[in-house]
């Protein structure tokens, strides 16, 4: 009888993906040291070889498979979507390419060595988080699903690598997690300004569409402070433009419905988001807020013998996120999660690049994570048993 309670509760927990029968389209973002046409094409034969093992694991899964088969089946694309921004970083790493050249002839063999393996691993990864490489990157994204959405596909996002940058990125800029009216009070508009917004109400919108062109709403400081345009006309010409700009700039709405992050150095190239002096923790802290509520799930899977692979959080219960961060999450559904414990069985240096030779393991860590992380935050039960078990582990 507690088994059967037990997958009630749990496929009622995967209800709130609010999925339906639509079809589901999974995009795969390429990570660094993939701007050439070899390494194009190594990226695309991986992606092709994972994604119909991925597929058939998700359809298998009894769990997951429970619930579709009540509301009419989950219908997963049979072709992989591969969203590559590799060659834009092509000649700048050729520009640094030509100046390694030149110091080959006045350096050491091993400060040549390390120079060219700095270059060659960690070039692309510097290079995309500068925001104007970024952000051409995030428009051609959002191109991408909403060709999809326009399907009537929802999509799920894997980033490899520094592609989970870009899923960052574009989860940060791009969801629609800006209440507009919170937002105005939050960045001290008189009176004025907040009874013109209450008059004229707009659907929520997302970071890209306060600064894009056309709404000019404000810009961000260096520490991510959001200064408002002191114009108060082109403030409130802009403001009512805001609707037609989220359309345009912003995710399509609620058809992101997942991220999945891998091979991930995301911690170590982000690590400013803990800084509590960092006003863009503001906009984390919603952007976080709104995936909990909206059913939507991010997940970090990394090979434990990956050097590059770092888990991005200890793995919470909603209630803990609500206390760290000083949010309040309301009818929550979705769920955060972390699962940087694959055993690969690949030698390091090797398994940075082995989730594809090692797709069935891979696949496997994906759905299993899924299904475990909706059990950690929504069945209490099993939730106290991995505390107590991280507990005792913490202990030894």
């Amino acid at each position: 009888m507690k088994k059967i309670i037990l997958s009630i509760l749990l496929i009622f927990n995967f209800a709130t993906i609010s999925l339906g029968a639509d079809n589901l389209s999974f995009i795969y973002i390429n990570g660094s040291n993939n701007n050439d046409e070899k390494m194009a094409n190594w990226y695309e034969k991986g992606v092709k070889k994972l994604h119909p093992v991925l597929r058939k694991k998700f359809l298998k899964n009894r769990s997951i498979k429970k619930y579709y088969s009540n509301i009419g089946g989950l219908n997963i694309e049979e072709e992989p979507v591969i969203f590559f921004w590799g060659y834009d970083s092509k000649n700048d790493l050729d520009f640094v390419k030509g100046q390694l050249e030149i110091s080959k002839m006045v350096s050491s063999s091993g400060a040549y060595l390390v120079r060219s393996l700095t270059t060659k691993f960690l070039h692309d990864a510097i290079w995309v988080q500068k925001p104007h490489n970024m952000k051409p990157i995030l428009d051609e994204l959002n191109k991408t699903v909403k060709i999809e959405s326009q399907k009537n596909n929802k999509v799920i996002l894997y980033g490899y690598s520094a592609g989970t940058f870009v899923t960052y990125q574009y989860m940060f800029n791009r969801l629609r997690y800006i209440d507009l009216e919170k937002l105005f009070k939050e960045a001290g508009a008189d009176d004025d300004m907040m009874n013109f917004v209450k008059s004229n109400p707009r659907q929520n919108t997302c970071i890209t569409a306060l600064s894009e062109d056309g709404a000019g709403l404000g810009t961000f400081s260096s520490i991510g402070h959001m200064i408002v345009n002191p114009n108060k006309e082109l403030l409130k010409d802009g403001y009512l433009k805001l609707d037609k700009i989220t359309e345009q700039v912003c995710a399509p709405k609620d058809d992101v419905i997942g991220i999945v992050n891998f091979a991930s150095p995301l911690v170590l190239f982000y690590s400013e988001i803990s800084d509590p002096n960092y006003e863009l923790n503001y906009y984390n802290r919603l952007m976080i807020k709104y995936i909990l509520e909206k059913g939507i799930f991010m997940m970090t899977i990394n090979f434990r013998e990956d050097p590059l692979g770092f888990p991005t959080n200890r793995n919470v219960t909603i209630k803990e996120i609500e206390k760290l961060l000083e949010i309040e999450v309301e009818n929550p559904s979705g769920v955060i999660y972390d699962n940087s414990g694959v055993w690969s069985r690949r030698m390091f240096p090797f398994a940075h690049t082995a989730y594809w030779s090692a797709r069935g393991t891979f696949s496997s860590a994906i759905v299993k994570s899924f299904v475990n992380a909706y059990k950690f935050q929504y069945d209490e039960k099993y939730q106290k048993k991995i505390i107590k078990r991280n507990r005792k582990k913490s202990e030894l």
